[in-house]
C-alpha cells in the first residue's frame, strides 16, 4: 500500500477514536473545528483524493481492456503490421503505452474528458446490467481532428503530397484519415487470428 493512502486510513482511525472516546471535546472550542473536520472536511477530502485515483486510472489500457469486450481492442494494438494505425502507433510511442486509448478516443474539446468519462458510465451500465453487442461501434464516425490534434505540423505529415493535396478537406473533416481510400486499416478485430502479433511490447514498456 502506498505511504498516502496508509496515511489517510491511519489518520481517519485516530480521529474517530478521539471522537467514540471523547464525544464531548466536540461541544465547545477546538472541539467544534475537531467536530468539522471529522464530519465534513475530512470525508470530502478522502472522495476527492479517491475520485482522481480512479480518474486517473481509468485513462489506462490496462483499465480500459479489463472489460471482456474490450480484450480484442487490447490485443489489436500488438498487430505486427504498420499497416494498422493503432498497433502503429502503440509500438512505435507515438502515443502513450500506458493511457493510448484514452489519448486517442476523448476528443479534444472543451468537454472531450467529461463526455469520454459519461460514455464510460454508459459502458460500465451495459457491460454489468445490459447486453454489450456483437459489434462495438464509435458514437460518432472518428473526427481527423483526434489525428490531426499530434499530426498536424508534423514533418512525417506535411512531407506527404497526398496530404497536401487534401489538406483542406482533411481539416474540414470531409475525407476522413480512416477512410478506404487511405488509412483504413485499424483495429481489425475480426481478423486477430490471421495476423501476426508483435512479442516485443514487454521489452518496449520496460
Amino acid at each position: 500500500m502506498d505511504t498516502l493512502p496508509l496515511a489517510t486510513v491511519v489518520a481517519g482511525i485516530l480521529l474517530l477514536t478521539v471522537v467514540i472516546a471523547r464525544p464531548r471535546l466536540l461541544i465547545r472550542g477546538v472541539g467544534k473545528f475537531l467536530g468539522l473536520v471529522v464530519i465534513v472536511i475530512y470525508p470530502t477530502s478522502i472522495a476527492f483524493m479517491g475520485a482522481h485515483e480512479h480518474i486517473e486510472r481509468s485513462k489506462t489500457v490496462t483499465y480500459c481492456t479489463s472489460c471482456h469486450a474490450m480484450e480484442k481492442y487490447g490485443k489489436s494494438l500488438l498487430i505486427d503490421n504498420p499497416r494498422y494505425l493503432p498497433a502503429a502507433h502503440v509500438q512505435n510511442g507515438r502515443v502513450p503505452r500506458d493511457t493510448a486509448c484514452f489519448a486517442c478516443h476523448t476528443t479534444y474539446t472543451l468537454y472531450g474528458d467529461f463526455n469520454a468519462k459519461l460514455h464510460g458510465l454508459q459502458h460500465v451500465w451495459v457491460a454489468y446490467l445490459g447486453k454489450v453487442p456483437d459489434k462495438i461501434a464509435l458514437y460518432t464516425p472518428y473526427n481527423n481532428r483526434e489525428c490531426l490534434h499530434c499530426h498536424d505540423g508534423a514533418r512525417s505529415f506535411e512531407d506527404t503530397t497526398e496530404h497536401q493535396k487534401q489538406r483542406a478537406q482533411i481539416q474540414a473533416n470531409q475525407d476522413s484519415c480512416v477512410s478506404s481510400d487511405c488509412h483504413s486499416s485499424v483495429h481489425a478485430v475480426a481478423d486477430l487470428d490471421k495476423l501476426k502479433l508483435w512479442s516485443g511490447k514487454a521489452e518496449a514498456e520496460r
